[in-house]
């Protein structure tokens, strides 16, 4: 790559990286060859790049030719292992796996922002560090990177998803709460097992869990504020394994999604109540076992606000979106970073983690372009956080 591609030239370049990406999927922690990839191309340009202490991911940085704040610019470079069925040319090419999730989009994406303010450095205000992040898919990889200190100096982050149900041009922007905090839970049913023919000789595991997953949304319902959001679902369990048999024990698994951290702290707790309770009055043991993965991302109402004007003078059409109950590792960073994190409208044919889902490339250079736009304006802003 050069540092002066015109518009055409840049786009063309960023859906070639694309493919390659696309065609070369590599999971969680796994990204070898996309990282060799990623720096190549940025040291065709000329960009600097820091020493990041993890196997995968990069870190380049932008060094502007004026004083003023570090602010960072995030994207995930992951995929999933969903085997593919798009048809398309640049399909991966890895059975199994695929850049289902739009991570290959967001990367390119960031990746011609990279490009843009290397051409602008000059006029820039300051640092502009940019993180391109393994395994967001297992939730994993922004931990990783803020536990190396590589981010202790930055002051705002920036990210973002794309959106398959946004048409191509817009951008969704919401101060507040973005996306979902997302918990896993076990459940362990002990009955005792019987002939099914004399189910009064035991103890029905099944029907147990039954009513413990019919208990169980009455959290949702009766002890959450209508004010306040979360789900629980059970998506998982199993017992059994014949026709004529009440099994001894049971399985669930499943997951709890909210929106704020104080209903989130009350869950398991009311959880484990129902739990214990409804197995301990029709006979069994329940036991629950409970693991929060990632906090709920909240954005900075300042930095979204700002980050409003600059979508708008960048060409896009801004709307409001509907907060997601999806998670996102990028809440992580906001623990610790006033951040900001957005919708990119990409004209999807269908949903995020789907084996079809091909997204429209004429989505990438206005995106490119917004991040470029909005790290040069978040550096003459942020100090007023």
């Amino acid at each position: 790559m050069t540092k002066t591609l015109d518009d055409t030239q840049l786009e063309q370049k960023l859906i070639e990286c694309r493919h390659q990406l696309h065609e070369n999927p590599e999971l969680a922690f796994e990204e070898y060859e996309t990282t060799k990839a990623l720096k190549r191309w940025l040291s065709e340009a000329g960009v600097e790049m820091l020493n990041l202490p993890l196997e995968t991911g990069v870190l380049a940085v932008i060094r502007g030719g004026k004083p003023g704040p570090v602010i960072c610019l995030r994207t995930d470079i992951d995929a999933l292992p969903i085997q593919e069925t798009t048809g398309l040319p640049f399909a991966s090419k890895v059975p199994g796996k695929m850049h289902a999730c739009g991570h290959d989009f967001h990367t390119v994406s960031i990746l011609g922002a990279t490009l843009l303010l290397n051409e602008r450095a000059a006029e820039l205000e300051g640092t502009v560090k940019i993180i391109f992040q393994p395994a967001e898919e297992n939730g994993g990889g922004a931990l990783k990177v803020l536990e190396t200190g590589v981010l202790d100096d930055v002051q705002a982050i920036f990210g973002m998803h794309d959106m398959p149900h946004i048409p191509t041009g817009t951008i969704g922007i919401k101060p507040g709460a973005l996306m979902a905090g997302v918990d896993q839970f076990t459940i362990d049913i002990e009955g005792i097992g019987s002939h099914a023919a004399a189910p009064e000789k035991g103890i029905d595991s099944i029907l147990v869990a039954s009513h413990i997953i019919t208990a169980l949304q009455s959290i949702v319902s009766r002890n959450i504020s209508p004010l306040n959001n979360a789900v629980i679902s059970v998506t998982r369990l199993e017992a059994g394994n014949t026709w004529n048999v009440l099994p001894q024990t049971a399985q669930m698994e499943g997951t709890v999604r909210t929106f704020q951290e104080h209903v989130r702290d009350q869950i398991p707790a009311k959880m484990q109540r129902v739990v214990e309770g409804v197995a301990a009055g029709l006979g069994a043991k329940g036991t629950l076992h409970y693991t929060k993965l990632g906090p709920a991302l909240i954005n900075n109402e300042k930095l979204t606000n700002w980050a409003v004007d600059t979508a708008k003078a960048s060409g896009l059409n801004v709307i409001t979106p509907i907060p997601s109950s999806a998670g996102e590792d990028f809440a992580e960073y906001m623990k610790k970073i006033p951040g900001a994190f957005f919708f990119m409208g990409v004209s999807g044919n269908s949903g995020l983690h789907h084996p079809d889902l091909i997204i429209d490339e004429k989505a990438i250079l206005p995106s490119a372009k917004f991040f470029a736009n909005l790290a040069a304006d978040m550096l003459k802003k942020v100090s007023d956080l």
